[in-house]
C-alpha cells in the first residue's frame, strides 16, 4: 500500500475559515483522514472536554490549543464566550479548528456555531465523527439496528441547558414509537427518566446497556434492566461521559461481543 498524504486528499484549510470536526469518542484511530488533517494544518485549535488526549497529542505545538472544555457540574466555559473566540481568531486570518468530541452536529452545539459563522460572514467547513453512541453499542456488541429487532433508533439527551431533564420531550410518545433509545447524558438523571419510561409503557424488565469512556482503554460496559439501572450504575461506579442504550438489542451483546476482538 502506498504512503498516504493526508494533506493532498484533504479540502484546503484555508486562513479565516473554520472546520467544525468531529474528533470521534477519543481513541484517535477512529478519527477521519480530514481530522487528522486539520489538526495538521490548524494554526488554533478550539477543543471540547470529551476530544481523547491522544488526539489532543497529535498537536505539534501547544501554544495552538485553547481549551474549551464543557463538562456538566463542573466550571466550564460559556458558550458564547467559545462561539466569539473562533469568530475573533478567524477574523485575524487564522485557521480555525473547532475540535469536539463525537460529531459536531450531535448533541454536540456544532449547529449553534455554525449558525453563529454565518451571521458574522465567515466561511467553515463540517467534518462529521463517529458519535459516541455508534461506538459505545458497538464495543459493546449491541447492533443498534437488527433486522428481526427493530427498524428504528431514536437518540435523545438526558438533560437540558440548564442540567435538568427536558421538559420538551414527549416520553409517552417517544416510548411508545421507538423500540430502541440511545440517551446521552442520562447518568445523573437516570432514575427519573427509567420511571418516565415505564410510566409510559415500556417494561421494567427491559434490558439496558450503560457504556461508559467508549473506545477508551478505561471504557466500561454494563447490561442491566430499566427498574434497575441507576441502582446498576451506583454499585459498579459508573461515572459521564456514558450513553444509555435501551431496547431488545442490548440482548444480542452477550453473544456478539463473546467473539468480537
Amino acid at each position: 500500500m502506498p504512503n498516504i498524504d493526508i494533506n493532498a486528499i484533504s479540502p484546503s484549510f484555508d486562513p479565516g475559515t473554520v472546520w467544525l470536526v468531529g474528533a470521534g469518542p477519543g481513541d484517535p484511530g477512529l478519527l477521519t483522514l480530514y481530522a487528522l488533517a486539520a489538526i495538521q494544518q490548524a494554526d488554533v485549535l478550539i477543543y471540547d472536554a470529551l476530544v481523547g488526549k491522544d488526539i489532543i497529542a497529535l498537536v505539534d505545538d501547544p501554544s495552538k490549543l485553547v481549551y474549551a472544555g464543557k463538562r456538566g457540574g463542573k466550571p466550564s466555559s460559556k458558550q458564547p464566550d467559545i462561539t466569539q473566540r473562533i469568530i475573533d481568531e478567524a477574523k485575524a486570518g487564522k485557521r480555525v479548528l473547532r475540535l469536539k468530541g463525537g460529531d459536531p452536529y450531535i448533541f454536540g452545539r456544532g449547529g449553534e456555531e455554525a449558525l453563529a459563522l454565518v451571521k458574522s460572514n465567515i466561511q467553515f467547513r463540517v467534518v462529521p465523527g463517529i458519535t459516541a453512541a455508534t461506538a459505545g453499542a458497538a464495543n459493546a456488541g449491541i447492533p443498534m439496528t437488527h433486522r428481526t429487532e427493530n427498524s428504528t433508533v431514536t437518540f435523545v439527551t438526558g438533560h437540558s441547558a440548564f442540567g435538568e431533564v427536558p421538559e420538551n420531550i414527549d416520553w409517552d410518545a417517544l416510548s411508545k414509537g421507538s423500540p430502541v433509545l440511545v440517551l446521552y447524558m442520562a447518568i445523573k438523571h437516570l432514575d427519573l427518566i427509567a420511571d418516565r419510561l415505564i410510566a409510559s409503557g415500556r417494561p421494567e424488565t427491559e434490558p439496558v446497556a450503560i457504556v461508559a469512556n467508549a473506545s477508551l482503554p478505561n471504557e466500561q460496559v454494563l447490561i442491566t434492566t430499566l427498574i434497575n439501572a441507576m441502582t446498576a450504575v451506583n454499585e459498579a461506579g459508573l461515572k459521564p461521559p456514558a450513553i444509555v442504550i435501551v431496547g431488545s438489542v442490548v440482548d444480542l451483546a452477550e453473544t456478539i461481543s463473546s467473539h468480537t476482538l
